[in-house]
């Protein structure tokens, strides 16, 4: 029987293209697992933006519940598509899109209705203004070593003034261990270390990666893909709310944030000089 080694965690500098290749090969993976062990608290046709439960039923951070009513929407690193299947139910036109093969089976798996899509969310394949709004729950974002080429692509295929909503692990929580209990309350790192986090096989090769920018960071590339900074939530750990999940936890979801949440808005109505 062949033993499967253990990845190794580091942290080291990877590129656009081995990024990818880690989040397509991971996710393919571990779709299974993740669906089996969060697909209850996600639901089928629920839109939650975060481990904190914070759901888009309330929040409304893609805009008012009618004007979703005939939207054209993107939902980027869609996974199994929950939460264009909360679209689809409030009158909008979803399109599903995600590099993970096996991600999208399960997006078939319980049913879409709508237009699923594999693809590298740093290159869509769309045309200029295909949009009205795009959102993403934790997909895509956090795994990209050139999120601003992710922003410009979103900016592309959003029509003048659309919205782009995208959550993301919140930049505190990068100087902490991710651990739900007491372990996970110190200070372990540098805030400031930007060198992403990388699980890599016994040659080397990246099997997992993620990326961190701090706050500042992503207000940055915000404006520089040509968007306005309209809001950033920070969801507060809700009393109902006992799960782990990962790092999460109710101990360190009361003192400390965990997702950051970017509201942004189209400017301008012509290509972004300079856009690629």
């Amino acid at each position: 029987m062949i033993q499967e080694h253990e990845p190794q965690a580091t942290r080291r500098p990877t590129g656009g293209a081995e990024s990818s290749r880690a989040s397509r090969g991971w996710w393919d993976r571990n779709a299974d697992e993740y669906q089996s062990e969060h697909g209850s608290f996600l639901g089928d046709d629920r839109f939650v933006w975060c481990p904190e439960g914070l759901d888009e039923a309330e929040a409304r951070l893609l805009g008012p519940a009618e004007s979703l009513r005939g939207a054209d929407v993107l939902e980027v690193g869609a996974g199994a598509a929950q939460c264009s299947r909360w679209l689809l139910a409030q009158g909008a036109r979803p399109v599903a899109l995600d590099l993970s093969h096996r991600q999208l089976q399960h997006a078939l798996r319980i049913g879409a209705g709508f237009p699923l899509v594999e693809a590298d969310a740093r290159a869509l394949p769309f045309a200029d203004g295909s949009f009205d709004l795009a959102c993403s729950a934790f997909g895509a974002v956090p795994f990209v070593a050139d999120p601003v080429r992710v922003f410009r692509e979103v900016r592309r295929v959003l029509r003048p003034g659309g919205r782009w909503v995208f959550s993301v692990t919140h930049p505190f929580r990068w100087a902490f261990p991710d651990e739900p209990g007491p372990e996970g309350l110190g200070v372990s790192a540098s805030y400031f270390d930007r060198i992403p986090y990388v699980e890599q096989d016994e040659d080397g090769r990246a099997v997992y990666v993620e990326h961190h920018r701090t706050i500042g960071d992503r207000v940055r590339d915000v404006v520089a893909s040509g968007f306005r900074l309209a809001d950033l939530v920070e969801p507060e750990w809700p009393a109902w709310n006992s799960q782990e999940w990962g790092g999460w936890s109710p101990l360190r979801g009361n003192l400390i944030p965990g997702t950051a949440i970017f509201v942004c808005e189209r400017s301008g109505t012509g290509p972004l000089d300079g856009a690629t």
